[in-house]
């Protein structure tokens, strides 16, 4: 068999590998309703995930009737967590194809990660709850390296190649997500970004300025493997 051209895909959560948007919008309106605020519907919330929990609600608050003082904010974000703690996975569940995907990709001796702007302990409980822990050699969260390194920057992307170990030759890695968010931090590290277009995307796909857009998981795995026939020297880091 052909090598695989990555030894490393990491993923993007809300949006990327789970559709969690039942779960978020159910926090979401918990939040808004203690601000005395009407619920949004599911399919709006979408267009408010990307960049945390807190970035949303503060969407959510705008919409509604206007932003809170910092303070108030802080409070309904902690309500809002702790909400969503309870009730992380009522209707979460992977996207069509993933289980399949992630064992293809597996099989290949590829090593997956997660890179979220969630907080950390949230995804690691969403994975345990779902059974998916032992899939992937990391997770990193949005609080993983603390304030101010969460994904458009390429902190925890890096912090992800870090972790991945050193190899006898140049690490090649790639990053699969749904938002400029994940776009940037990913061309920011200096590896190619496979967009899905099933997500929260915060732009259309085509504009999310990503290496390639799939339409469904079916599609990562022959994707990927296109794109390894010309590899960006920038996408083959050295670790040592």
């Amino acid at each position: 068999m052909t090598q695989f051209p990555f030894d490393v895909v990491g993923f993007d959560l809300d949006g990327t590998l789970l559709d969690t948007l039942g779960d978020l919008a159910v926090a979401l309106n918990h939040a808004l309703a203690l601000e005395g605020r009407p619920p949004i519907a599911v399919d709006a919330v979408r267009d408010l995930v990307g960049g945390g929990a807190r970035k949303m609600l503060a969407k959510g608050l705008e919409v509604t009737g206007g932003g809170v003082s910092d303070a108030r904010l802080s409070e309904l974000h902690h309500a809002l967590i702790a909400y969503y703690a309870d009730h992380i996975a009522a209707t979460t569940q992977l996207y069509p194809g993933g289980a399949e995907m992630l064992t293809g990709l597996a099989a290949r001796g590829v090593k997956l990660a997660v890179v979220t702007n969630k907080l950390e302990s949230l995804a690691v409980k969403i994975f345990a709850e779902l059974g998916l822990s032992d899939r992937f050699f990391t997770v990193i969260g949005g609080d993983t390296l603390g304030p101010g390194r969460a994904k458009p920057k390429p902190d925890l992307i890096e912090l992800m190649l870090e972790r991945a170990g050193s190899t006898d030759r140049p690490l090649r890695a790639a990053f699969v997500g749904d938002t400029t968010y994940d776009t940037g931090a990913a061309a920011a590290a200096g590896i190619p970004c496979i967009a899905v277009s099933f997500g929260f995307n915060d732009k259309p796909a085509q504009e999310l300025g990503a290496t390639a857009v799939i339409d469904h998981f079916d599609e990562l795995i022959p994707t990927l493997e296109g794109l390894g026939l010309d590899l960006p020297q920038a996408s083959m880091l050295s670790k040592t």
